[in-house]
């Protein structure tokens, strides 16, 4: 006599059947990555070590203040709406994100400002107040953005670079780009005025470039701005992070927090799972790390011979800076300090050779620029009622370099630096309204997300560390090993480490054509 199967062990006899997929780190890439595998078949398991999804997107809440932890704004909505699609679902269907506008103020020592927004007039406008005679280089500006977007970002950054032909086909492209010039080099040669030469230059700094440094493909941010604007989701990219780790849970994977990866266990050349610090194995079909590029080939590898990404080359690398990042809450200033918006960015008395103290000299300079984050401005959730949260991010050199600060002893010295500079130039009499506070320094980078040197965006974009030359998303060390965020093709930020899991998606097989280990 035959029997029908209840529903719900059919549905777990069949999950049981398909090929197992592994992703180490739940940061924003690795949940990307693990929407990705399930929508291809695949019964997914996420690892992460911390206490709660979203790695450097996560949050945390001191005194009823929410501080979001990393990225605060969204440049390129499509790469999220696309992941939704893959998987079904309508990505507004589960985060709320409101258009800024403005997008963030630039304020330099001698009083003078830059308001960026997406209206093209507007902008415009705002070039001409600050350099009459820059307005005909800014149209140039943007139309050297947009070519250098639609090749470094629709092209090359949504596919894998693995090959090495896939470099010498692009090379004359390059050639034709400049690459080789730097974004400040080529932000002079669009304007004359010293100010706007920082404001449209600037940007590699939210990815751990140094814009002096850092190839001109990247001045194709600012066609990112004017073509998607700047976002904020409502909850921070935590919640971003939380919808992608549902999306996940609805497509039956599983997200283990406190479960932190000890090694990937490599079987006849083969990725074939991860042992946990705990001891325990778990089998995979394939292997997914979100976990720092670094940190995977120098750790997680260890016991791995390796032909390319090996100590020695990871030692000769160069790592993006440190970042020294306050935050605060406030009691009784919503309303107060009206003109210090969601986003402002503070400008030192120096750009270059604050550059250069961080990110070639390894040096704490005295001086600081900061970029200033109030998210109550737009989200009134991220503080009790009648209050405010901030943070104040100064980039600082990360620990690699000889004489490395440290930080258990600068901390508070310098934190009282950053108070002051707040307070002389945005929140005035900001010390009597302070309350919950919390700083991380690249020490706390290094530990809390094993980040190489404490840096905050992993390798740096540079462009002999671009493309090809980055560590590529399909392992060239192991088969069956993947790698995706901020430290592998094509780089960091939002839509990088978002854009790392949809080239992942166009290398790993469809989960009926693997055999089942």
């Amino acid at each position: 006599m035959l029997t029908r199967l209840d529903p719900a062990l059919r549905e777990q006899s069949d999950r049981a059947r398909r090929p197992h997929a592994i992703v180490i780190g739940a940061g924003l890439g690795g949940l990307a990555s693990a929407m990705r595998l399930g929508a291809k078949g695949y019964r997914v398991t996420v690892l992460d070590r911390l206490e709660s999804p979203g790695g450097r997107g996560s949050s945390l809440w001191r005194d009823g203040h929410r501080f979001d932890l990393g990225p605060t704004i969204v440049t390129v909505p499509q790469v999220f709406e696309d992941l939704w699609a893959a998987c079904g679902r309508r990505f507004r269907d589960d985060v709320d994100l409101r258009p800024m506008d403005p997008f963030y103020e630039i304020r330099w020592p001698d009083g003078s400002k830059f308001t960026a927004r997406q209206d093209t007039d507007a902008m415009r406008a705002e070039v001409a107040r600050l350099s009459p005679g820059d307005a005909q280089g800014y149209e140039r500006f943007l139309k050297d953005s947009e070519r250098r977007y639609a090749f470094g970002f629709e092209d090359l950054g949504r596919r894998s670079m693995h090959r090495f032909l896939d470099l010498v086909k692009v090379l004359p492209t390059f050639g034709m780009m400049r690459a080789d010039r730097s974004v400040y080099a080529h932000a002079a040669k669009r304007f004359r005025d010293e100010r706007l030469r920082m404001a449209f230059s600037f940007h590699p700094l939210f990815i751990g470039g140094d814009p002096f440094n850092v190839t001109s493909m990247y001045i194709l941010v600012s066609h990112l701005e004017k073509a998607f604007g700047v976002h904020y989701a409502m909850g921070g990219v935590d919640a971003i992070a939380r919808a992608m780790a549902n999306v996940v849970a609805d497509q039956g994977g599983l997200v283990r927090q406190g479960a932190e990866v000890d090694e990937i266990v490599v079987r006849d050349g083969r990725a074939a799972g991860v042992r946990l610090t705990g001891g325990e194995v778990v089998e995979a079909d394939v292997v997914v790390s979100n976990a720092d590029a670094g940190h995977t080939y120098d750790t997680l590898m260890r016991n791995v011979k390796k032909r390319r990404w090996t100590g020695p080359k990871l030692k000769r690398s160069r790592w993006s800076m440190g970042l020294f990042v306050w935050y605060f809450g406030t009691k009784g200033t919503r309303g107060k300090w009206a003109d210090a918006g969601h986003h402002t960015i503070l400008n030192g008395p120096r750009y270059k050779g604050l550059v250069e103290d961080i990110f070639l000299k390894g040096k704490l300079a005295e001086d600081m620029s900061l970029y200033v984050h109030r998210p109550t401005v737009t989200d009134p959730s991220a503080a009790p009622e009648g209050d405010d949260t901030f943070y104040a991010l100064s980039p600082v050199p990360h620990l690699g370099f000889d004489d490395p600060v440290d930080w258990s002893a600068m901390a508070e010295t310098y934190r009282r630096k950053v108070q002051a500079v707040l307070e002389e130039q945005l929140l005035p009499g900001l010390g009597k309204h302070l309350t919950a506070s919390e700083v991380f320094t690249p020490e706390t980078f290094r530990d809390r997300y094993l980040s190489p040197h404490g840096s905050g965006f992993s390798l740096e974009p540079r462009i002999f560390q671009s493309a090809w030359f980055r560590p590529h998303n399909v392992s060239e060390e192991v088969a069956g090993l993947y790698l995706v965020g901020a430290g592998t093709h094509p780089g960091a930020g939002l839509p990088g480490v978002v854009s790392s899991a949809e080239v992942l998606g166009k290398l790993v097989p469809d989960a009926d054509e693997v055999r089942v280990r």
